[in-house]
């Protein structure tokens, strides 16, 4: 059964790691799924860090916008 958007705990956390590493992730989801690489555990952990990371940049990118306007 799909869970939707839900994210696991796992793979948030391990992507919060690795940007507080200072790996510079980018709004793009194919980008960061090279970034990743064969490193991760599994093909679908892979896709959903890279998606989850490429959701957080554009989210910082809006943020970063939005404080620029005001």
């Amino acid at each position: 059964f799909d869970m939707g958007k839900i994210k696991s705990k796992q793979g948030k956390r391990a992507s919060e790691d690795l940007m507080k590493e200072g790996i510079e992730f980018s709004e793009d989801f194919e980008k960061n799924k090279r970034i990743l690489g064969s490193e991760m555990p599994s093909k679908r952990m892979r896709n959903k860090m890279a998606g989850y990371l490429a959701k957080f940049s554009r989210q910082k990118q809006a943020e970063a916008k939005k404080l620029k306007l005001e």
